[in-house]
């Protein structure tokens, strides 16, 4: 997984008219989750931006979250590719580990309207889509037969320092008429999260490769 750093500033006032005004200044409201686990009632000190989320109310457990802002300029080359990236998000004057974990954009406009982070720590799985990326030639489309991807992306479980940029499928051995799903998958040190009869990719019968087979069957 690539690196990539950002600053990002506390945000403390969270109504609209202070959203707006943050748009109009070129800077995307965001939240920092997935901090660690508390317990309630909580006395220690909080810090510019954080607030508590209660999350166990019999057990009295919450996390602290973050409410941040960060430049649109900064977060471009986050946002506008297919690649993941380990962030070194820097915040309050420290550095935390995070991904980027959902994007929520103008139906119209397709701006981003708002940032989900998730932190991120070295015991701790977390579930991230990672893109596919198909490798080989195979023998179905050799054969005439066209290759299809039906997923481009497979969701993935694991310590964030065992994600990879990529999953690489081959398909040297796909004939005719076969599929790949995801049960025919495995990847060391990862958990794939998709249901396992979902296809991943397969070899279909084309007009040409139908008519060819008719004439050999001859």
């Amino acid at each position: 997984m690539k690196s990539y750093e950002l600053q990002a500033e506390p945000r403390v006032e969270l109504g609209k008219k202070s959203v707006k005004a943050l748009r109009a200044e070129g800077k995307i409201p965001a939240v920092l989750n997935g901090g660690k686990i508390i317990d309630l009632p909580y006395t220690g000190t909080l810090r510019a931006g954080e607030k508590i989320v209660e999350i166990d109310p019999v057990r009295k457990r919450g996390l602290i979250t973050t409410d941040l802002t960060v430049k649109a300029e900064d977060v471009r080359k986050l946002i506008y590719t297919p690649d993941i990236f380990e962030i070194d998000l820097e915040v309050n004057g420290e550095k935390r580990k995070a991904v980027m974990k959902e994007l929520q954009f103008q139906p119209v406009k397709d701006t981003v309207l708002h940032i989900d982070f998730l932190e991120v720590y070295p015991e701790k799985p977390i579930v991230m889509e990672v893109p596919v990326q198909v490798e080989g030639h195979a023998e179905g489309v050799k054969a005439g037969g066209k290759l299809t991807l039906s997923m481009r992306k497979l969701k993935v479980k694991a310590t964030y320092d065992k994600i990879p940029e990529r999953l690489v499928v081959n398909v040297d051995n796909l004939g005719l008429g076969q599929s790949l799903a995801v049960g025919d998958l495995a990847f060391e040190g990862l958990e794939l999260m998709n249901a396992k009869n979902a296809v991943v990719c397969a070899v279909q019968l084309t007009r040409a490769a139908r008519g060819a087979a008719a004439k050999a069957a001859e």
